[in-house]
């Protein structure tokens, strides 16, 4: 697993060791390079959010393309190892700030993190088929957190059903990588 584009391009980011993988699922590099070809034009100066951060990947691949700053929200113990190792090792820890948080219990605690314009770059990458996808989703949608045209990526089972519109937020694109599925909201 690397950072595959910017001003940490190339660099190698540590991954679950093998028997952590159930708990910890990283977005792959195949994925992760498509996914940001597709937001590119988001990525830039991004306010971002990572929701169920994992390895910080996602987030760290924002800032390498030019994200402003990451807030990045895990809760898993492991997780939280990795991401502070990974911030370290792409020297962003002036724009990289890690909460943990058990995501389950919802989005309230962000309004202590929030400030205008609101995030403009929210990675949403749940545990799999729990409803947390829509869940947080909804909550996204209707506390304020989004910026005008924020960008919001979600990370699910390829079948899972997600809707076509949450309060403030349109899906626009859903692509499918492996049994993955990608669903590409933008907020109005």
């Amino acid at each position: 697993m690397r950072i595959i584009a910017g001003s940490a391009g190339g660099r190698r980011l540590f991954s679950p060791a093998k028997q952590k993988r159930n708990l910890i699922r990283p977005t792959s590099d195949r994925a992760r390079e498509a996914l940001f070809n597709i937001i590119s034009n988001k990525v830039n100066g991004a306010r971002v959010l990572d929701l169920f951060a994992g390895t910080g990947a996602l987030g760290l691949e924002a800032l390498s393309r030019g994200a402003e700053s990451c807030l990045a929200i895990d809760n898993n113990k492991e997780a939280l190892r990795l991401i502070r190792a990974n911030s370290k090792a792409c020297n962003f820890a002036d724009k990289f700030t890690l909460v943990k948080r058990d995501l389950r219990k919802g989005l309230g605690f962000l309004h202590s993190f929030k400030r205008k314009p609101g995030f403009s770059l929210i990675f949403l990458d749940p545990p799999y088929n729990k409803e947390l996808s829509i869940k947080l989703l909804k909550e996204l949608a209707s506390g304020g957190f989004t910026a005008r045209g924020a960008a919001v990526i979600i990370e699910e089972d390829e079948k899972v059903n997600l809707p076509d519109r949450a309060g403030c937020l349109s899906l626009h694109d859903k692509r499918i990588y492996g049994g993955t599925g990608f669903w590409f909201y933008t907020g109005n």
